[in-house]
């Protein structure tokens, strides 16, 4: 777990390079582009990292092939934002990719790779697709029809030897158009607990399994499956303790590594509430809140409330949350946080700059540890946009430097250790929009940036040019 060096409310600036003055941002990265890099593609939308830092899954939810299953047609282009996810391994030399995953019911719009999970060994992987349209429920439903645009699915695969294959189809107990099921996804570390989000969702029964309803527009909710001996069924339907309109709960998740801790983000949460425990009210519009949520054997309940110590309205506190692997330590960004300086965290004089706040686990209490600004924040920067936290905690601002994009590193510690921009940073690419980091012991952390505009094609390619809008790219640092 993490080390902060006070108990509680320890204020830590960031002595932050800015794109463009080769912080961080040197020939050590390996620069990964799909095999078939088209315009348009979003490769890097989402990616996932294995423990050990040898196994990374790269999701590209615009890619258009309507191959479906391992390893299929990568030319075609029949299927508009049909999505690709793209696996890649490192043999302790150099990344090589190794597989080239579709749905098994590929079809335009449906967003397959909006979001991706692996397990710690790297051997499973689930993939949302949060635009995929059938009407079926539960797992293994029929895959065919599209008559609930945007309900979402996901989709679940296994490797064997290097060989990967799909062993689940997953939606929802209630599935319902719009729902946008698979927009997020968290796994545990032995692959056998699944976490959805569908912060789309419009129920308004609070709590753990509570009754199906329509009457909350998008307030949102998460659904967790377990795998029995072959095959996963739905534990629990999640809702947060006070569910309201808008609120996109559900829209950012975290597992522990026992799948026992889950963590829930709703960045669109109203209440102007501080800190943790309090009665939430609806009196500041999308300050946004997190949730924690623990099993006890089979049965879920709610852990804990979580709001920033500075809450004010549009924070949208939840933008992106993270746990370690033992659950002791909460991560959450705000990437709508309007403060400078880390010293001046109700200052508003630097608007949507961001913010990421820190919450230790201490016998049954959350309590907020850290208050993670940059030294200079900027407008508009979105610091905590994006999170990842294993062996390092890595907070991204995707939108600094005119959407350049650049992530920040912090050690075990606390300390803050490197600002990073990709090699062939260049504006628009929103380098940091996902992050993934190692958390078995091992370093590597990958970074993607899903509006790079390269039309190269593997591993360390001619990145310097722009033949290929948003067509994306990863970077993988040692």
């Amino acid at each position: 777990m993490f080390v902060w060096l006070t108990g509680c409310s320890q204020i830590l600036g960031i002595h932050g390079f800015k794109a463009g003055d080769g912080g961080g941002s040197g020939s050590a990265q390996t620069y990964l582009k799909a095999s078939n890099t088209d315009p348009g593609d979003s490769f890097g939308t989402s990616i996932a990292l294995s423990a050990d830092g040898t196994t990374l899954a790269i999701g590209a939810y615009q890619e258009a092939s309507s191959a479906p299953g391992i390893d299929g047609d990568q030319t075609s282009n029949a299927d508009a934002a049909a999505g690709a996810v793209y696996v890649f391994t490192y043999d302790g030399t150099a990344w090589a990719q190794q597989a080239y995953v579709k749905a098994s019911n590929p079809d335009a719009m449906d967003q397959f790779g909006r979001s991706v999970a692996l397990s710690a060994d790297g051997n499973t992987l689930a993939v949302g697709a949060d635009g995929e349209a059938s009407a079926a429920t539960g797992v293994g439903g029929l895959q065919t029809g599209n008559t609930a645009a945007a309900a979402g699915a996901v989709y679940v695969f296994a490797r064997t030897g290097t060989t990967w294959a799909q062993t689940a189809y997953v939606k929802a107990s209630n599935t319902g158009a719009d729902d946008q099921f698979g927009f997020a996804l968290a796994l545990s570390g032995d692959g056998k607990t699944l976490a959805v989000g569908a912060p789309l969702e419009d129920g308004s029964t609070p709590g753990i399994n509570g009754a199906s309803n329509e009457l909350a527009s998008s307030a949102g909710a998460v659904y967790v499956f377990a795998l029995g001996t072959t095959t996963w069924a739905q534990q629990a339907y999640v809702k947060a303790s006070n569910p309201g309109a808008n609120d996109r709960f559900g829209n950012a998740l975290a597992l522990s590594n026992d799948g026992s801790t889950l963590a829930v983000a709703a960045p669109f949460e109203d209440s102007n509430t501080k800190g943790v425990g309090t009665t939430p009210n609806e009196l500041a519009t999308d300050s946004g809140a997190a949730y924690v949520f623990a099993r006890t054997g089979t049965t879920w309940a709610q852990a804990a409330y979580v709001k920033a110590s500075n809450t004010e309205a549009n924070d949208r506190f939840g933008a992106a949350i993270a746990l370690t692997p033992d659950a002791n330590t909460l991560v959450v960004g705000a990437d709508g946080d309007d403060s400078n300086s880390s010293t001046a965290p109700d200052d508003n004089s630097a608007m949507d700059s961001g913010a990421v706040h820190v919450f230790a686990h201490t016998g049954a209490s959350w309590a907020e540890a850290a208050y993670l600004k940059a030294e200079a924040p900027m407008a508009g920067d979105g610091f905590g946009l994006a999170l990842a936290i294993g062996t390092n905690l890595v907070v991204a601002a995707p939108n600094e430097a005119t959407a350049t994009g650049g992530a920040y590193l912090f050690d075990m510690a606390g300390a803050y250790t490197r600002h990073l921009v990709a090699r062939n940073a260049a504006p628009g690419d929103r380098f940091g929009a996902a992050v993934a980091t190692a958390s078995g012991g091992a370093t590597p952390l990958a970074i993607a940036a899903p509006a790079e505009d390269s039309s190269a094609t593997g591993v360390d390619g001619d990145g310097s040019n722009d033949d290929a809008t948003d067509s994306g790219a990863a970077y993988v640092f040692p």
